[in-house]
C-alpha cells in the first residue's frame, strides 16, 4: 500500500513551484503567522483513491489517487473595488496544466513529482471541470481535477 501523505506533499510542492503561489490543503493557505494569504492561490483537495490500477498485471503495488485544484483569483490588496478576474484565474490554471506537460525530446514529464521514497508516478491525467463564472463574486476560480497513477518501485 502507498501512503497518501507523501504524495500530497509532493503534489502540493509541484503546484507551488509551477504557479509561484501558495497552495492550501482543503482551505485557504496561510502565511507564517497563521493568517490567510490574499489571492491568487490554489486550494488542493484530495479526492478518490483506489488501490487497483485496472490492469491485468495488477500486483497490488499500484494506487490511483485523485486531486482537485481550485485556482483562485481575487481582489488586489490595496486596490479599492478591485476584483479577481478571468485572466488571473486562467493564468494560474495554465500553470496547473504544466503538471501533465511532456518534454519535447523524450518520455516522462517535464516537471518532476516527488511522491515519496520507493514510489513512482508513471502516469498523470488532468481535466478542467469549470469554476465560477460571475465576475460580481469578486473571486473567480478555475478548477482542474488530476489523477496520479502510482506504483511501488522498491
Amino acid at each position: 500500500m502507498i501512503d497518501r501523505l507523501p504524495v500530497t506533499d509532493g503534489f502540493t510542492a509541484l503546484l507551488e513551484t509551477l504557479t509561484g503561489r501558495p497552495v492550501g490543503r482543503r482551505t485557504v493557505p496561510v502565511d507564517a503567522n497563521g493568517q490567510p494569504v490574499p489571492p491568487p492561490y490554489t486550494i488542493l483537495d484530495p479526492l478518490d483513491r483506489t488501490d487497483d490500477d485496472n490492469t491485468l498485471a495488477d500486483n497490488g503495488k499500484a494506487t490511483v489517487v485523485g486531486y482537485q485544484a481550485t485556482f483562485v483569483s481575487g481582489p488586489i490588496p490595496g486596490w479599492p473595488d478591485s476584483r479577481g478576474g478571468d485572466e488571473q484565474a486562467q493564468w494560474l490554471a495554465d500553470r496547473g496544466w504544466k503538471v501533465v506537460e511532456r518534454p519535447a525530446n523524450g518520455p516522462g514529464y517535464a516537471h518532476a513529482l516527488n511522491v515519496g521514497a520507493g514510489v513512482a508516478c508513471w502516469r498523470r491525467e488532468a481535466r478542467e471541470v469549470g469554476g465560477t463564472s460571475d465576475p460580481n463574486d469578486g473571486i473567480i476560480t478555475s478548477v482542474i481535477r488530476y489523477r496520479l497513477y502510482l506504483e511501488k518501485t522498491a
